[in-house]
């Protein structure tokens, strides 16, 4: 390790030591002021009830201005989704868009996409916990390896692309995860769920929150085990979460929160399209296991400067590992015992350390012209990222999970990024019902890597820093009271990652002149509701992806030898529709009927998605893209559900539909191994059912997959495959839950 990176090393953990130490020493304080409180006086904080129907965002929320947005608001509730295992297609059934990988019932990650982006990891998309980041490193490696269980969850508020430019780049937008809060009007609550269901799963949740004086606190922990719908897929996955919110007087307040996530999970890998078709459950890799850890402290202060102007300050570090031993190879390769070894196969080891600081001060004001009140919200974000990889290791040749070495790393590199930020908008209310909303960002990103490749043999030494003046512009119209018509376009940019910076072979060159990919969103809507009746979101979106990256086959006219080059490859363009309608069929009858709705909802998705320039290399030969879909997007994407609500009970009865798609940018159609190919159209049912009994229990319980359908979503030439990943056909749960 250079000098430089250890340098930056030591000053990351001194910031995480100092955040650990500034959480402890007030946490002390605060009790201890808590306890020596004599005065019997108890003044209580405000019980916020929020509506669980709304389904956008308001105009001004907290600190940020989404007038003119394409937005979501998610509230999870088990009545509507199997929320102990974070299904992903039930959680965002109501959120028109919303692309899912459903690789495994385990829960243990969250893979979603818009609007043509990649859904692995929710690497294209902003994700944010709390308000701040929680991609393992946003400019280098932005694979959200950290999960938090959603029965944690309070809401999750959902931005389209438009969102670059409050929260920072990527096409795909922000996905926030607002934590649950203590209760306002105890002391002291106890909530605990218990989840068991097939193929061996349980899940433990539970937590404990409450208020005492100016204190509300929240903390909670989770395990989930099981053996997996597949063999060789069996996992362990423990999430911690605390948060101390202290009321310091009626214009200061202070939070500090920790967050932990990490699991071992089995890899049973993929399989081949005749593998699949002769039995989709079955494994050839028993020796391969994927260990995250992801920690992450913070401390937000919010502070009222006065009546119309209010302050944001949070810091937060990132720290953790990602961790990996597999046996790699196509699945027409089986893992068997080497006679010329006398033993298995060593495996390969590979290992990132992610070490990351992040401040971001954010100021809204609120001020009027004329009569008309307007708002405007800015601020300045620094980021700080230490990611040290080794990489092809080779490992034992044991079957338990082993990280230890036989021989040293093919890889090893430093990589830092030093990210700083100004961003702004500005709401215009020029009438009464019409808002205008410029905006502008402007980003600088610092980026620098050394180490070496090949076992020690090809050096790497890349520096570069770029600046990326971004700007937008919004509108919302009122047209009645409970609807509006919002516009925005938006410019966005995905920063190149540090994998597209190096080689991964000795054939491999990096063109010296690769650019960050750029583009731009637009969105056009109509939104609202009428009475309790009818909820309905309709939109258009264009979306431009200029520049993006691949990988060409090239000869060097001097040797005549062929390399890969990897490069700018061409650029692409994402249209299409986002509906969203959803009807009260007892209100359509008998509107002063409340102990009973039933509602049917639909959400629906058509995106056409196609290479409007460029080439790439394919079996040693450049072809051309012009007209090709773009990889992983399906034309259609199509959610209906059918809702119960009746007293304490909610059930929902609901269908995903999603229409076929290709795995890579050529637009194979077929391939021995199963990395690419046509990924074939499915429709999944599944039912949630909830009942609140005796006002401190509940039951869940819940069928995921009724026709058990055989299908998959994603085929992928590296981890975790490659191949096919077979979705879980039929389970199901039943859960147990006490509050009080």
């Amino acid at each position: 390790m250079t000098r430089y990176s250890s340098h930056v090393l030591i000053v990351l953990s001194s910031k995480v030591t100092l955040i650990f130490l500034l959480l402890l020493t007030t946490a002390s304080f605060v009790f201890s002021q808590a306890t020596q409180d004599t005065l019997q006086i108890k003044k209580l904080s405000p019980v916020i009830v929020e509506d669980k129907q709304q389904q956008h965002l308001s105009s001004v929320e907290n600190l940020f201005i989404y007038a003119g947005k394409k937005t979501n608001i998610v509230t999870p509730d088990p009545g509507n989704a199997n929320l102990a295992q974070n299904i992903g297609r039930m959680a965002f059934a109501q959120v028109p868009g919303i692309n899912v990988w459903d690789m495994d019932g385990a829960g243990t990650q969250i893979n979603i996409g818009t609007r043509a982006t990649d859904m692995h990891r929710s690497i294209e998309m902003n994700m944010r916990q709390n308000g701040y980041n929680t991609n393992s490193d946003m400019f280098g490696y932005p694979e959200d390896h950290y999960t938090p269980p959603m029965q944690g969850i309070g809401k999750i508020e959902v931005v389209r692309g438009s969102s670059a430019l409050q929260f920072g780049s990527q096409f795909g937008g922000m996905v926030n995860y607002k934590m649950k809060q203590g209760d306002s009007t105890k002391q002291f609550s106890l909530e605990s769920e218990q989840t068991a269901g097939a193929y061996n799963f349980f899940n433990s949740y539970n937590a404990i929150g409450g208020t005492v004086n100016k204190i509300n606190y929240y903390a909670y922990y989770d395990n989930r085990h099981g053996d997996g719908w597949r063999p060789n897929a069996a996992f362990n996955y423990h999430a911690y979460y605390s948060n101390i919110n202290w009321k310091v007087n009626r214009k200061l307040n202070l939070s500090f929160q920790f967050s932990r996530m990490d699991y071992v999970q089995q890899i049973a890998g993929g399989l081949t399209d005749s593998q699949f078709q002769i039995n989709p459950r079955q494994s050839n890799r028993a020796r391969n296991y994927f260990n995250p850890i992801i920690n992450i402290p913070a401390i937000t202060l919010d502070y009222f400067l006065s009546k119309r102007t209010k302050m944001q300050i949070t810091s937060h570090v990132l720290f953790g590992e990602r961790n990996s031993v597999q046996f790699i190879n196509t699945p027409l390769v089986a893992d068997t015992f080497n006679t010329s070894m006398n033993s298995l196969n060593p495996r390969q080891v590979d290992r990132d350390y992610y070490n990351g600081f992040t401040t971001e001060a954010r100021l809204l004001h609120h001020y009027t012209l004329g009569n008309i009140s307007s708002s405007l919200a800015g601020g300045i974000r620094y980021f700080t990222e230490m990611t040290n990889r080794m990489q092809k290791g080779v490992g034992t040749t044991g079957s338990d999970f082993d990280l230890s070495l036989v021989n040293p790393y093919g890889i090893r590199l430093n990589l830092h990024t030093q990210n700083y930020a100004l961003f702004a908008e500005n709401l215009v209310q020029l009438s009464p019902r019409l808002l205008v909303i410029p905006g502008f960002r402007y980003e600088v990103i610092h980026s620098s890597m050394t180490g070496v490749i090949n076992h020690a043999t090809v050096p790497v030494s890349y520096q570069a820093t770029r600046n990326f003046p971004l700007f937008g512009l919004g509108f919302q119209y009122e047209v009645t009271r409970s609807s509006e018509f919002y516009g925005n376009i938006s410019q966005a940019y995905r920063p190149f990652l540090y994998a597209n910076i190096t080689p991964a072979t000795q054939l491999g060159v990096i063109n010296p002149n690769l650019k960050d990919s750029k583009g731009y969103n637009i969105d056009i809507g109509y939104r609202g509701s009428y009475s309790n009746v009818v909820r309905f979101d309709i939109n258009a979106y264009y979306l431009y992806y200029g520049d993006r990256i691949g990988q060409l086959n090239m000869v060097n006219p001097s040797t005549n030898t062929t390399y890969l080059l990897t490069t700018n490859i061409g650029n692409a363009v994402s249209q299409g529709i986002e509906a969203y309608l959803s009807v009260s069929l007892v209100s359509l009858i008998a509107s002063h009927v409340s102990t009973f709705d039933m509602r049917i909802f639909n959400s629906m998705t058509y995106n056409h998605a196609r290479y409007v320039t460029g080439e790439m290399n394919y079996s040693g030969v450049n072809k051309t893209l012009t007209g090709n879909h773009l990889e992983g997007v399906p034309d259609w994407i199509n959610r209906t559900g059918l809702e119960l609500r009746f007293k304490k009970v909610t059930s929902t009865l609901q269908s995903s539909y999603v229409s076929k798609n290709f795995s890579d940018a050529n637009n194979t159609v077929f391939d021995a191994t199963g990395a690419t190919g046509v990924v074939p159209s499915y429709q999944v049912w599944d039912w949630a059912f909830s009942y609140q009994f005796l006002q401190s229990y509940k039951i869940s319980c819940g069928v995921n997959n009724l026709t058990n359908l055989l299908y998959f979503t994603r085929r992928i030439n590296m981890y975790p495959g490659p191949g096919i990943l077979p979705a879980d056909g039929r389970t199901f749960y039943f859960s147990l839950g006490l509050k009080i």
